[in-house]
């Protein structure tokens, strides 16, 4: 009998312990915290199912994207890139329920080693992003796409957990160097002529980090001379998330690409680390620790 009650004994404190064990390693992934929201890497297919979802309904509900009849059917915005890709969420867990009914917001990441071991970065069927890489073979680059959050969490608070995520991740993998697509609304470049010239006059990646769209979809960004741009004016203009990207130190490609799928217009983004201002390094703390631990 004793025997029976010792065996069960050290059953229970394996199990707790494995709890145990299974809580330490759910909260070591998490990336950054405020208040109710975190974010992390999703865990599961569940979650990126339930990232895909959110994607559905910010890129084809709100933006009118063309969807499959089997995406409109799942309700899903899904690619091959999904499949290799890192999916950086941003969760409420104030919301009550599973995980998967926490996320409100989502990146995707995927890291050069794994691109090319799979064919290739999706950036590149609109920029011709090789002679980029091929310039800088001892550096490591990451690309970011799909990036959305839902419309009621479109906060100054969402968007620094973004990119508490991207940038603890980019610590973690030893990135030296971020890239990807930002879009305007709509397949006409010419509607945002102001936003798109300041771009090109002002930010556009040169030398050693100069890329430009393929040649068969390149579509002018200078659509007014320098004289003609007012700056405040055209920084008013400017969707918000290419506008986060240049508070951090980044630079457009040459030209911009007519993307009819998704109904918008797309530049490169190109984000060097080292170009990253000391403002936001220190901001977000140099080993991502600004909101690691924030309650």
């Amino acid at each position: 009998m004793m025997i029976e009650i010792l065996d069960s004994a050290r059953v229970v404190d394996a199990s707790n312990a494995c709890v145990r064990q299974t809580v330490a390693a759910a909260a070591a992934d998490v990336l950054g915290r405020i208040a109710n929201l975190e974010t992390r890497l999703a865990r599961s297919a569940a979650e990126i199912d339930a990232a895909q979802a959110v994607r559905y309904r910010v890129f084809v509900e709100e933006m009118n994207a063309q969807a499959t009849p089997e995406a409109a059917r799942r309700r899903r915005d899904v690619d091959d890139w999904d499949a290799i890709c890192d999916h950086l969420l941003v969760l409420d867990t104030s919301i009550e329920g599973d995980p998967e009914e926490q996320i409100v917001g989502t990146y995707r990441l995927l890291r050069q080693e794994i691109a090319e071991r799979a064919g290739g970065f999706y950036s590149g069927s609109e920029f011709a992003i090789g002679d980029l890489l091929a310039r800088h073979r001892g550096k490591r680059f990451m690309e970011l796409g799909r990036s959305c959050v839902l419309p009621e969490y479109r906060t100054k608070r969402t968007v620094e957990l973004l990119w508490q995520g991207n940038w603890a991740y980019a610590l973690k993998h030893g990135i030296d160097a971020m890239f990807g697509c930002a879009s305007f609304p709509g397949v006409i470049p010419e509607e945002h002529a102001l936003a798109l010239s300041f771009l090109h006059h002002n930010i556009r990646a040169k030398d050693e980090w100069a890329v430009a769209a393929r040649p068969e979809r390149h579509r002018t960004m200078d659509l007014m001379p320098p004289e003609a741009v007012n700056p405040k004016k055209a920084l008013s203009a400017l969707p918000p998330l290419i506008k986060g990207y240049m508070r951090l130190g980044a630079m457009v490609g040459d030209g911009a690409v007519v993307d009819h799928a998704f109904n918008t217009t797309d530049v490169l983004i190109v984000l060097p680390i080292s170009n990253i201002s000391g403002r936001y390094l220190n901001y977000y703390g140099a080993d991502a620790s600004r909101f690691s631990s924030v309650s």
